[in-house]
């Protein structure tokens, strides 16, 4: 955040933007109410002397900011999460308020600044979430599916010549599936749209997989893709979301501090003498944090060979031998923590943050 006198805070709004414009050495303020159209506000803004704009971290997004930078204002989004308001304020609270207390807050150097994607990092961010969110319908049509079935008394019971039971959504499921019939049109125009939603998603979901794989072996992802590919638990699209989801791994001071930005830190509650830590803190990308923790639960079940790079990609040796040591410790932690009797799913959060940390070191050394 570069020197500024002018301290101008903006109230962001899908069809409009409130601003107010604070000098902290005559204490003058300003004010002015906009579309959504950051000339407009670049414009009214450059008129001060050093300004500097700062707007909350939400919906609305990073476009602003860019748009502002571009017409030369400089402009922040401030890490909403960290602005505490005073308890006074929260029963009059409106647009020109909330403009007012941006500015005065930046005045007095109190905004925590959140990093600003370029538009290519922030479009493979988009098509990441994409992806989880057609894995998401996809599970949720699924589940529709199988409840409708199982009101009306129908559930796949089918089992292998060895005596095992046949999983859910395989070829023989379907089979099984696609052969039922109901009494009630009513019902069968369900079970039809119930089908149809399943197949529709499940069509979505790998058209994005081939999209999220095509992108990740492009030059700018390519390198600490195929280096996080190499860590057990993780595959293309999770290497692909996690390069996405941070866009710079060098903004990242230390491998905690990754790790904390994932929500993957221990909580605390201490005072005085007392010390109390808890469980994670929740509080951060949650997006990284998902992945993570589900490529946790791999580690138990995975061998001891390092992992073999994929056909036509690599890595340096260097990179190779990090990861190859990450595995080795990622294992030997969580034996350690079964051993010692912690719970599954402790074991697996704690498993989390330590691949926080070598994913930041791996990423760090392919960039």
């Amino acid at each position: 955040m570069s020197n500024y006198v002018t301290a101008i805070g903006l109230d962001v709004h899908a069809r409009s933007i409130s601003a107010c414009a604070f000098d902290p050495m005559t204490g003058e303020v300003s004010r002015a109410r906009f579309g959504y159209d950051p000339a407009s506000v670049a414009e009214w803004a450059l008129g001060f002397e050093s300004p500097m704009a700062v707007y909350e971290s939400g919906p609305t997004g990073f476009h602003l900011c860019r748009a502002l930078r571009a017409l030369g204002l400089g402009c922040v989004v401030g890490a909403v999460s960290k602005m505490h308001r005073p308890a006074a304020d929260r029963g009059r609270k409106n647009d020109r308020r909330d403009a007012e207390w941006l500015a005065r807050m930046l005045a007095c150097r109190n905004v925590v600044e959140v990093w600003v994607p370029d538009e290519r990092a922030e479009a493979a961010r988009d098509l990441s979430r994409a992806l989880e969110d057609a894995r998401d319908d996809l599970q949720r049509a699924k589940q529709r599916m199988s409840k409708f079935l199982l009101r009306h008394g129908l559930v796949f019971d089918e089992a292998t010549p060895a005596g095992r039971r046949r999983g859910a959504w395989t070829r023989a499921y379907w089979d099984w599936a696609e052969s039922l019939s109901f009494d009630e049109p009513d019902d069968a125009a369900a079970y039809e749209h119930y089908m149809d939603a399943v197949r529709a998603c499940g069509e979505a979901k790998r058209a994005l997989e081939r999209k999220v794989a095509e992108a990740a072996g492009r030059p700018e992802w390519a390198p600490v893709v195929d280096a996080l590919c190499l860590v057990k638990g993780i595959d293309v699209a999770s290497a692909f979301l996690l390069a996405a989801e941070a866009g710079d791994f060098s903004r990242f001071p230390s491998a905690p501090s990754f790790a904390s930005w994932c929500g993957l830190a221990p909580s605390e509650r201490s005072s005085g003498e007392t010390e109390s830590r808890g469980g994670i803190t929740r509080a951060g990308n949650g997006h990284v944090r998902r992945a993570l923790v589900e490529a946790s639960w791999h580690v138990p079940m995975s061998t001891r060979h390092p992992k073999r790079p994929r056909p036509g990609h690599g890595a340096a040796p260097a990179v190779s031998r990090h990861a190859a040591k990450c595995n080795r410790r990622l294992q030997e932690r969580r034996e350690e923590m079964s051993a010692a009797g912690k719970r599954p799913c402790v074991a697996n959060c704690a498993t989390a943050r330590e691949m926080a940390c070598w994913v930041w070191a791996i990423a760090g050394m392919a960039s």
